[in-house]
């Protein structure tokens, strides 16, 4: 009886033990899928300037609100969807105040359809234009995580708080490398909100829309919480140093950094024998510049010979200014020789408008890959010339021919000169 009790005892023990072995590992694997999930913070301008009827014969709040529900009933199931406002709970007529009115009205998280809408139903028209203050909860709205993070503003008016300037928000934002994306929608928008709502997206790698009805909204919202989901490769923060000997060393892989007005960054890239070293960077001008600037890449050793160079000019039309360079290291015959060092320089001729501020820097963005090197032995880059050894000997043998042709008839000319 005895035996009986204990081995029906060990049996229990050890389905409990099982149980408990297959719970945890799954309660992880939620956690960790949790924190891989996408996150979009929609937010939604509630100010009083949004109960004016102007989109398809009703309210700019009414269109707000039908789309948002739509695009509650399309949010896929792996996005973590929260909705925050702004202006929508302070009617008064202080500043102070007014500029604080933004509110979390539905948690970033797992979307209770039923829940969220009903949230949504309660908004109405009432107070100030935060933007700034807004985009600074949004951002604390969706810390955490290692997904894409994603913010969709939609106002139909500028900022009303300045001097929180909500472009400079944006650039603040970026420059704390979280790979947070903001894209602005501006409902029936006029010029100046349309150049704060631009300056705002670009400044994260966003995008602007603007918006006349209802339907477009709804499209857009849903276009870009879907692109959310989408999987995405995020930059890599990263901090250049002002020499080769203090850079850090990248692998393969894509960086994030600031760069100031004239600057230069300095980073490392180990190339072994028969590798090749692509690298590209794009430099954003997420501010007014004067025209006429450029960036350069170049490539160097850890002795400050240029091996190669890639460079790129802009006149003030462009956003992003790029450039790339390849660096193919040939194969050598000793199995154990060490890897070379290469120093990427990245430097650039932005100037700032006149008002405009210098800092942060503008956004970086550099691509780094090493592959294996072609085979060709004629593809590898020698003094800086790489390729272009071919044009410089076809340039030699055109020279020395067209001067012995012209010293030839020269003499020619002279000789039949003399004879007359």
């Amino acid at each position: 009886m005895i035996r009986t009790q204990r081995l029906a005892a060990g049996v229990c023990a050890l389905l409990a033990a099982l149980t408990a072995g297959l719970a945890f590992p799954a309660g992880a694997v939620a956690d960790e899928t949790t924190a891989l999930a996408p996150k979009v913070d929609l937010v939604l301008d509630v100010s009083g300037s949004m109960r004016t009827k102007d989109i398809d014969g009703g309210t700019r709040m009414a269109a707000a609100k039908q789309a948002f529900n739509e695009v509650l009933d399309a949010t896929p199931e792996t996005v973590l969807l929260g909705i925050r406002t702004l202006g929508a709970d302070y009617p008064g007529d202080d500043q102070k105040t007014g500029c604080k009115d933004t509110a979390q009205l539905y948690p970033v998280g797992q979307v209770d359809r039923t829940e969220a809408k009903a949230a949504v139903a309660t908004l109405s028209p009432t107070g100030w234009t935060p933007i700034g203050p807004a985009l600074l909860k949004a951002a604390d709205d969706l810390d955490g995580g290692t997904g894409s993070k994603r913010i969709v503003l939609i106002s139909d008016g500028e900022d009303t708080c300045a001097p929180l300037d909500p472009c400079e928000v944006a650039r603040e934002i970026a420059a704390k490398g979280i790979g947070l994306t903001i894209d602005t929608l501006g409902l029936v928008p006029n010029t100046k909100m349309r150049q704060q709502l631009s300056c705002i997206a670009e400044a994260t790698g966003g995008t602007y829309t603007s918006v006349e009805h209802t339907d477009e909204l709804t499209d857009k919202v849903n276009q870009l919480v879907d692109r959310a989901a989408d999987p995405v490769v995020t930059p890599v923060a990263t901090e250049g140093a002002d020499s080769c000997s203090k850079a850090p060393t990248l692998k393969s892989g894509l960086y994030t950094d600031r760069e100031e007005f004239g600057q230069e960054r300095w980073y490392r890239v180990d190339v072994e024998p028969g590798q090749e070293l692509r690298a590209s960077v794009s430099v954003a001008a997420d501010r007014a510049m004067n025209p006429d600037y450029g960036v350069l890449l170049r490539a160097v050793t850890v002795h400050g010979r240029e091996i190669v160079r890639g460079e790129a000019a802009g006149n003030g039309r462009t956003d992003v200014v790029s450039t790339g360079l390849r660096y193919p290291r040939a194969e050598s015959d000793d199995e154990d020789a060490p890897a070379e060092t290469v120093c990427l320089q990245v430097t650039n001729s932005f100037s700032a408008g006149a008002g405009v501020k210098t800092t942060p820097g503008m956004p970086v963005e550099l691509t780094v890959d090493v592959v294996d090197a072609p085979s060709q032995a004629s593809d590898v880059a020698s003094f800086g010339l790489g390729r272009g050894w071919w044009l410089l000997g076809l340039l030699v043998l055109v020279g020395f021919l067209a001067g012995l042709i012209w010293g030839w008839l020269s003499r020619w000319r002279v000789a039949v000169w003399r004879t007359n």
